[in-house]
């Protein structure tokens, strides 16, 4: 199974492939806790109409959560964007589509009957048919990933600068169409192109993190003041300011990843890298299941507890389901099958045997 942004070893780092791995995993589980959290407090707080003590983390994260998965997500493009298009498009491209098309017909599955009672079964036919031009519910990451594989391959002629310049200006732009696939890559771009292009920058800093664990801590609580302070006073979604946080909140998960790496602490989260793809397909039918039946029991009283019980019951849930489809000889809901290659995996597995 290939977990989301692939992670095959880089030629041109100099340090070991296995501790790259192991900070990138860490990174890529904090981030995917982070998604799950915000989808389980958001969601719990609308239902409840009120907030509670895990509200404060959400926000804390906004500025930095989808930006570090983006630029972790570019950070290896490097070493397959000169592929053939037929094999980049099935590694790039088709890969996610099969999991969008797979995943987004579950989650119709699952809310059929109750968008049918609210507008027809009619309707819900449109809305599925729709999905695949608009996003559909937590899916929109997969449906944006292939867009900006893409978008990379077909401008890596172009000056990258310039290209940059570019995404970082549609980024301030706060363009707002109405539609997820162009408001989403105008707001996150930048973030992933920033991966691709400054990749080998990104492991000088985990690098150098890594060589200094004090030196990282004191900058991680530094960001995490100002990143806190910006949020309190109401200036983190500024124009410049939202993009500056983004990035720090990147370096500063990056850097949170290492340390953690190294230290060989918290191996839960690294394991959640791991698995990433698994969580974020899976994790809205635990979710929302956990959710309904604390807020009509009423069991838990305190919203923040509730909150954070439906995040783990998200993050447990989907791994579960992942061991279950597994056992059920299920695997096509997380591995895609050899029918849905265009690209034979014996040949993919030589081309990265040969990176």
């Amino acid at each position: 199974m290939t977990p989301i942004g692939t992670m095959p070893a880089h030629g041109g780092f100099r340090t070991s492939a296995a501790a790259r791995v192991d900070w990138v995993d860490y990174a890529k589980g904090i981030c995917i806790v982070m998604v799950v959290m915000m989808h389980s407090v958001l969601g719990v707080e609308l239902a409840a109409d009120k907030t509670g003590f895990m509200h404060g983390l959400v926000a804390f994260a906004k500025p930095f959560r989808m930006p570090d998965f983006f630029l972790i997500s570019g950070l290896f493009l490097p070493l397959v964007i000169d592929r053939e298009w037929r094999t980049y498009l099935d590694r790039k491209v088709v890969h996610f589509a099969y999991f969008y098309v797979v995943w987004v017909t579950i989650q119709f599955g699952f809310k059929a009957h109750g968008l049918a009672a609210e507008t027809g079964w009619r309707e819900v036919g449109w809305l599925y048919l729709e999905s695949f031009i608009e996003p559909f519910g937590t899916l929109w990451f997969i449906y944006l990933l292939p867009v900006f594989f893409v978008v990379t391959k077909l401008t890596r002629r172009f000056p990258p600068l310039a290209i940059w310049l570019i995404a970082a200006a549609l980024e301030t732009a706060r363009i707002t169409t109405g539609w997820t696939a162009i408001d989403e890559f105008c707001a996150r771009f930048v973030y992933f192109y920033s991966g691709y292009l400054f990749a080998d920058y990104v492991f000088a800093l985990s690098d150098r993190a890594r060589s200094h664990p004090r030196l990282a801590l004191a900058g991680l609580a530094a960001w995490a003041i100002v990143n806190g302070s910006l949020i309190a006073l109401g200036l983190s979604e500024w124009k410049f300011v939202s993009l500056l946080l983004g990035f720090a909140g990147a370096c500063a998960i990056i850097t949170t990843g290492t340390l953690l790496a190294r230290a060989h602490w918290m191996n839960v989260l690294r394991f959640c890298g791991e698995h990433s793809i698994v969580i974020y397909l899976a994790f809205f039918l635990p979710m929302a299941s956990t959710r309904t039946f604390l807020l009509r029991t009423e069991i838990v009283p305190d919203i923040g507890m509730v909150s954070l019980i439906v995040t783990i019951a998200g993050i447990i849930g989907s791994l579960v389901i992942w061991q279950a489809a597994l056992r059920l000889r299920a695997n096509f809901l997380f591995e895609r099958p050899s029918a849905f290659w265009i690209v034979p995996k014996k040949v993919v597995g030589a081309l990265q045997a040969a990176e």
